[in-house]
């Protein structure tokens, strides 16, 4: 098992946590922690599209620092996405609401793998964006060489941390892996992955359509609808944990 190690926001000298100056409108709205263009481009529409308004990490002044890449040190999706969560709101001083997410591909013959480790799964260090993709997409197809059984799921767990407030919601979108990619849309491991439901690859689908299977899209709308039921958070005593579970149909 690996070992996390990561704090939260740094400390003043007498031991206290200090978060950051947040930037301009975070106030009343979601802080999106990822880094992820890709993710960016999925996950704003979702909140928007319930009414809240999305901040994300650079336009509210939370620069990225080297720490953030031993965030998600965790054995599971849901420890990940919490801890990620928590990790920002330290950052952010504890005041705002913070949405997180983590989520992977796992496939059936490779025991589940890449799993919680899909973001850095080729281990080629510095890569990021499309040459990060390309770098586990290319390991993800020799480690399929010849395999017959290509089953393979996508699971993202979602949370939302806020004072008082702690949500999780788990989604989930079953599929397999194509002996060749197709489209140009999506990222990460898209161009691979073909949804049962869908009945097309992630990477020929729209992010309107991907969304209405994807797990992301599962889980997103299972937490925005827990956060929505508690009124966003509002009201004197909010509840402390509310945890739900997205399932598929």
């Amino acid at each position: 098992a690996r070992r996390c190690t990561i704090g939260g926001a740094r400390r003043d000298a007498q031991g206290h946590r200090r978060g950051v100056s947040v930037g301009v409108g975070v106030s009343g709205a979601l802080l999106v922690a990822t880094r992820s263009a890709g993710k960016l481009r999925e996950l704003i529409p979702m909140i928007e599209a319930v009414g809240l308004r999305a901040v994300a990490l650079d336009a509210a002044g939370i620069t990225q620092v080297a720490e953030e890449d031993a965030i998600e040190c965790y054995e599971t999706f849901e420890e990940n996405a919490l801890a990620k969560a928590r990790w920002f709101s330290a950052r952010a001083g504890g005041a705002t609401l913070v949405l997180s997410d983590d989520s992977g591909l796992c496939v059936d013959a490779l025991g589940g793998a890449p799993g919680v480790r899909s973001r850095r799964w080729a281990a080629v260090p510095g890569l990021e964006g499309r040459a990060l993709d390309d770098a586990n997409n290319a390991k993800l197809v020799r480690e399929l060489a010849g395999v017959a059984n290509r089953s393979a799921r996508y699971v993202c767990v979602a949370a939302i941390i806020g004072p008082g407030i702690e949500l999780k919601a788990r989604g989930e979108c079953v599929g397999h892996i194509m002996d060749d990619p197709w489209g140009a849309n999506g990222f990460g491991y898209d161009p691979w992955f073909f949804s049962d439901e869908l009945g097309e690859g992630f990477g020929e689908a729209s992010i309107a359509v991907k969304e209405r299977v994807s797990h992301r899209g599962r889980a997103m709308r299972a937490v925005l609808a827990a956060l929505a039921e508690i009124g966003h958070g509002g009201g004197e005593d909010p509840p402390a944990i509310g945890v739900v579970a997205a399932v598929e149909p």
